[in-house]
Formats: structure tokens, C-alpha cells, sequence
């Protein structure tokens, strides 16, 4: 379904700006820095300066938006090693989200050369060169992730950066994640700004490890997935017990077809039935000043 809302301007903390949704109700980045986020809670989180000695990387940008955190990878890649070959693939709902972005002169900030493949990925959805094959494909997220696993598509990291569960549930459940899953290397990271135990579950029920990291400008930590655990930080007591709350209830979408109100539906419903214990005990417990649970 075709988005039509506008999208705001807006200055960040790092004085880079981010877009605010109106289709959404929600920024597109942390408003405490929207470069500092991608470089932080992707490009660090992911390892990619490291991984970057390799001759080729494969990365996957889930929910491309202006292009930051794909621009983030490939400065830091070509700064450690300025021949590595990069595949990149990009999912993007809204092709105007890219567009206005270059229009309104919002990717500045990069060196000349991402951001010359970012105006040509806006412009043409795809950009190629001796260093980069680098694809955007538009349209549901849930569709374009499918025929990616078709192909046997790898990546050594991926960015899962959509607007938070409770306003695109569907980028986020069970189903979703274990198509995502699929595509990332056995040695590959995964990372995102959220910990959201009901994210949390599903990245788990996907196949995959989890560990808390940091998360640019945001009162929570993020989540780092793996295939194997190696490198992962535990979870705190804290983060466990929220586990096993109806908060970590996930998200379900048995045909990745569903709108977002039955997804939210869904999940509402299987809480209310659920005998785990009440968000709001848990949140009691671990967020009430002492003295006072």
C-alpha cells in the first residue's frame, strides 16, 4: 500500500537530520544523532571494520530509509580496505523516503563517493562499480525477503532498522525474522536498535542468539544476533526475566500477508489467554525506585 504522509525534516543532536513520518508517527533515526546511530548501532555493532580486510562483503540493509546506515558501512569499509568488494541489498518500502533525502540535501555529511552511490540508488534503485554491486528493492519488506532466501542471498551483516513493533508490527515477527535469519552468513552478525522483548523472542524462535549492545541516543540497549553465540554479551537478569513476561509474547504473521492491525490483534489476543507474568509486575519489580515494589 503506497504511503502518502510527509516527511519532515528533522535536526538531529550530531547536527545530521532524520525524517519524521507522518505515515508512522515516528522519526526515522534517534534524535540524540541519526549519523551516529548508524555508525554506533550498526557499522560498530556488526564488526564491519573488521570484517572489512576481507576482499568481499556481503551486507543487507532491512528498511533502507535515507540511506545512513548503508552510507555508514561502505565509509568505514573503503576506509580499512579501499578494494573490498561490497554486495549490498537494500529493502525500502517508499522509494520517496531516499529520493527526498538527496533532494533536500540530507546525505552531505558523507565522503563525495557514498554519496554518489546514494543519489544513484535513490535515482536508478541500483549502483555498480568495481567496488560495489548494490541493489534497492522496493515494495513490502516481507515480499522482497522471500525472494531473496530464493536465491540463496548471504550476508555477512544486516541492518533490521524498521519504525518500532507497535507501529510496523509486520517487519518484526516470528515469520519475518526467520526469512531474515536465512540470509545471514553462520558467522554474521545482525543488529538493531531494539529490545523489545517480543522482538527479542523472535529473533530467537528464528534460530538465532541474542546479546544487549548499545544503542545510540537511546534510553535501551539494542540487540546483536547470531547464529552462534561467540562475541555476544549475556543478557542481564534484568533482560532475561522480561523475557518471560506476556511482553516477549512475538508478533506472528503465518503468511507474511497480514495487515497491522491483525498482527497487533493477533498478539493482544494470545496475551490476554497468556499465564506468563503481567508486563506491568515485571516492569514493577525491576523499574520502581527501591523500596517501593
Amino acid at each position: 500500500m503506497p504511503l502518502t504522509g510527509a516527511l519532515i525534516p528533522e535536526p538531529t543532536a550530531d547536527g545530521s537530520y532524520t525524517f519524521f513520518s507522518e505515515d508512522f508517527g515516528e522519526y526515522f533515526h534517534s534524535r540524540e544523532g541519526a549519523y551516529a546511530e548508524a555508525r554506533k548501532t550498526y557499522v560498530e555493532a556488526t564488526q564491519l571494520a573488521r570484517k572489512a580486510e576481507q576482499p568481499r562483503l556481503t551486507l543487507l540493509d532491512v528498511c533502507y530509509g535515507l540511506g545512513y546506515n548503508t552510507a555508514a558501512a561502505l565509509e568505514t569499509i573503503w576506509q580499512v580496505n579501499p578494494n573490498c568488494q561490497i554486495t549490498l541489498v537494500g529493502l525500502e518500502l517508499d522509494k520517496r523516503v531516499p529520493q527526498r533525502a538527496i533532494a533536500q540535501h540530507l546525505t552531505e555529511g558523507w565522503s563525495a563517493s557514498v554519496q554518489t552511490v546514494l543519489q544513484t540508488l535513490a535515482t536508478h534503485a541500483e549502483s555498480h562499480s568495481p567496488t560495489l554491486n548494490a541493489r534497492l528493492l522496493v515494495g513490502d519488506a516481507r515480499q522482497q525477503i522471500q525472494k531473496l532466501v530464493q536465491t540463496d542471498f548471504q550476508a555477512d551483516a544486516i541492518f533490521l532498522d524498521p519504525f518500532s513493533p507497535p507501529h510496523c508490527p509486520e517487519l518484526w515477527t516470528v515469520e519475518f525474522l526467520k526469512q531474515v535469519a536465512r540470509c545471514l552468513t553462520p558467522e554474521g552478525h545482525l543488529a538493531t536498535y531494539s529490545c523489545a522483548a517480543a522482538v527479542r523472542t523472535a529473533v530467537l524462535l528464528a534460530g538465532l542468539n541474542i546479546g544487549p549492545i548499545e544503542a545510540t541516543g537511546r534510553r535501551w540497549p539494542g540487540t546483536l544476533a547470531r547464529h552462534i553465540a561467540t562475541g555476544l554479551r549475556p543478557l542481564s537478569q534484568q533482560e532475561q526475566e522480561h523475557l518471560k513476561s506476556k511482553a516477549a509474547i512475538p508478533y506472528r504473521d503465518p503468511t507474511l500477508t497480514d495487515s497491522p492491525a491483525v498482527i497487533r490483534a493477533r498478539r493482544q489476543q494470545e496475551q490476554e489467554t497468556s499465564p506468563l507474568e503481567s508486563t506491568s509486575r515485571w516492569r514493577k519489580r525491576w523499574l520502581s525506585p527501591p523500596g517501593q515494589t
